[in-house]
């Protein structure tokens, strides 16, 4: 195969959208896949943890039907057949992306991947190996899971990974979730919502790190109400059987606590994963526990790129498709860099998290004098006739100019109100520009309109800002 363009090393979000991208421009393009097409993303991370969003957002408007003047008796659930559309649904995404892959012509290989030398790759399989001849290679091979220092941690088959969980035959009454990040805090809501008592365990003194204070907290605030537990700044320091559950022994700074439930679940975080590649014997320079890339995702060594999870960056599904194009428009002779300044962020929560630019306190130390301005969404015609008053959307903008620098939202189908914010932001608009765009009524995108003119000082629909 010595006239292949680019084989790619691992067929995720970022591989395969490499290489339906290098397809695209003429390149000749080999993907290597261990598992399944698709990666985490598709298979084990993004789409199946929102398929159970969604039924778990079905089940719980039934538990609502009276607020809407409906009537909803004898109604239930079998998680199992939840499970199983789940399933559904990954298969369908899964078939159509080799589908696409099949029909630009990109060769699939299975097996796992070694890099011999620059330009010559080795995939063994389970009783044969295959050498491969190429002018590039792009690594993408994704992340794992992040190993905790815990006593007997891995003595108990109800102490639960974020993949397992996914095909959990039967919910558990309770469950522990090790780690408040938006994993952990996606995964508290779905079973929160199907009845399953919930306890949150994290090291940190707050929730969702990366989000605006502010709107994290606000979050905090709504899953207590929703009954999940938290027990922040406290660290697990034990893991054993007791009395047929799990006994979990708790550290803070007031001492220690134990906790009993039947299914602990570990999500605490994902790390680079390039194991078995031989990154050491040809000389692959590594930066924070992540390959280190250029601009253009290229290596230290030439002809070799590195992308998504494994890279370290931001390890987001969207951040390692845009850099896998990123990566084979570069080998086809396009000088186009990667830039990290927009790029959104999304909690699958209830109610949803989406944050795109600077938080707040970021803001203020980049830019000292800044406005921040939050509409409520209890003050939006839409909202309130789809019984969704919780939330707000946050702008915050250079005071200089009114140029947006930040926006965050909590409440519902925040994840689909962001991609204006990050238009906004990407094209470099400031509020007068929001404000003077005429929005559709009634709808949730007004609540960004009304922010950017609470931003100019005159909001019309709310008397001053929710400060």
């Amino acid at each position: 195969m010595s006239d292949t363009d680019v084989v790619i090393i691992g067929g995720g979000v970022g591989g395969y959208v490499a290489a339906l991208k290098g397809a695209q421009l003429g390149l000749k393009v080999v993907l290597v896949e261990k598992g399944q097409i698709g990666g985490v993303c598709l298979n084990l991370g993004c789409i199946p943890t929102k398929a159970l969003v969604s039924s778990a957002q079905v089940w719980e408007f039934f538990q609502h039907a009276a607020e809407y003047g409906l009537t909803a008796e004898n109604v239930s659930f079998e998680y199992t057949e939840v499970v199983k559309r789940k399933d559904r649904i990954v298969q369908h995404l899964t078939r159509g992306v080799e589908s696409l892959l099949r029909a630009r012509k990109v060769q699939i290989i299975k097996g796992r991947a070694e890099i011999d030398n620059p330009g010559e790759v080795t995939v063994y399989q389970e009783d044969s190996k295959e050498k491969l001849k190429t002018r590039n290679i792009i690594i993408a091979t994704g992340s794992t899971f992040r190993k905790l220092e815990i006593e007997d941690i891995e003595k108990s088959k109800n102490i639960i990974n974020t993949d397992e969980v996914l095909s959990l035959a039967q919910l558990p009454r309770e469950m522990l979730i090790i780690g408040a990040g938006y994993s952990g805090i996606e995964f508290a809501s779905i079973f929160n919502s199907f009845g399953v008592q919930i306890e949150i365990v994290d090291i940190l003194t707050r929730i969702l790190l990366p989000v605006d204070a502010e709107v994290a907290n606000s979050l905090f605030e709504v899953l207590k109400k929703k009954g999940i537990r938290f027990s922040l700044n406290s660290k697990v320091q034990k893991i054993a059987e007791k009395n047929q559950k799990l006994s979990v022994l708790v550290k803070n700074n007031q001492g220690e606590k134990e906790i009993l439930t039947e299914k602990v679940l570990i999500s605490t975080g994902r790390i680079p994963d390039y194991e078995g590649l031989n990154h050491h014997g040809i000389g692959i320079e590594l930066e924070n526990n992540g390959i280190k890339v250029d601009q253009f995702m290229r290596t230290n060594i030439p002809g070799i790129y590195a992308i998504g999870d494994v890279v370290g960056k931001k390890m987001l599904a969207h951040v390692a498709s845009t850099q896998g194009q990123i990566a084979v428009q570069h080998i086809a002779g396009f000088q186009k860099p990667m830039s990290y300044r927009v790029v959104p962020f999304c909690v699958f929560s209830n109610p949803e998290v989406a944050s795109v630019g600077l938080n707040e306190d970021e803001a203020k130390e980049k830019y000292q004098d800044v406005n921040v301005f939050k509409f409520p969404y209890l003050a939006n015609g839409k909202a309130l006739s789809m019984n969704e008053q919780e939330g707000y959307v946050k702008m915050i903008s250079n005071k200089k100019n009114n140029k947006m620098i930040g926006v965050h939202i909590i409440g519902a189908h925040a994840s689909d109100l962001i991609a204006e914010a990050s238009l906004a932001l990407q094209k470099g608009c400031n509020a007068l520009d929001i404000a003077e765009t005429i929005h559709a009524h009634p709808t949730l995108s007004e609540t960004f309109l009304e922010a950017a003119e609470g931003i100019l000082g005159y909001p019309i629909h709310v008397i001053k800002s929710m400060r």
